[in-house]
């Protein structure tokens, strides 16, 4: 798969994009495809399943952090343990009284946003598809954790996968393929980068 950087000014049109990726808007002109395949023509159920999807804000329940985490799915501890490692959640596991089996509160209260986003990134590397699609998902990481995250990600998660990276942070794009610039609705720069 290839890794893709996107990046752009807030209204540049970064969110019209992902609910277009997302078949949730139909675009104006023209056509998407994926693998060949018009996106219209792909159920959007099928769609979805493809596509592991960790917007900015991530949802979290009154539940404990392990349910917040697998939702209910059957997810063995070595796989729940590996997402928390690239997520950069130990840190966070170790602090908290019961590790993951401590409750986050209502809507993640007791977690920091930049703790409720790498909840939301472990959650997305759980679901093991075949697209990661991250929208300013790191945006209240400090530059560090941002920086071990995206690497644990893109060595140990993306090989073999697409990952399409939606930040603000030029330093978020240092591991993707190529970084497109969008302006008003439109790619206005296409930067291949060579990976470090």
């Amino acid at each position: 798969g290839e890794h893709v950087g996107i990046a752009g000014r807030s209204g540049s049109g970064k969110s019209t994009l992902v609910k277009l990726l997302l078949a949730l808007y139909p675009p104006e002109c023209g056509r998407l495809v994926v693998d060949g395949v018009p996106l219209a023509d792909i159920r959007h159920e099928a769609l979805l399943h493809q596509i592991a999807v960790v917007p900015q804000e991530t949802e979290l329940f009154s539940l404990s952090l392990r349910d917040n985490l697998t939702l209910g799915r059957d997810v063995s501890e070595l796989d729940l343990l590996t997402a928390c490692r690239i997520a950069q959640l130990d840190d966070v596991i170790a602090l908290l009284p019961d590790g993951l089996d401590s409750p986050v509160g209502e809507k993640g209260h007791s977690l920091s946003g930049g703790q409720r986003q790498r909840v939301g990134i472990a959650r997305a590397v759980l679901r093991d598809a075949p697209v990661l699609l991250l929208d300013e998902a790191t945006s209240a990481l400090d530059a560090d954790t941002e920086a071990r995250l995206i690497d644990a990600l893109m060595s140990d998660h993306a090989p073999g996968r697409t990952v399409i990276l939606i930040a603000h942070r030029p330093r978020a794009f240092e591991r993707m393929g190529r970084v497109l610039t969008m302006d008003a609705g439109r790619f206005v720069d296409r930067a291949a980068l060579v990976p470090a």
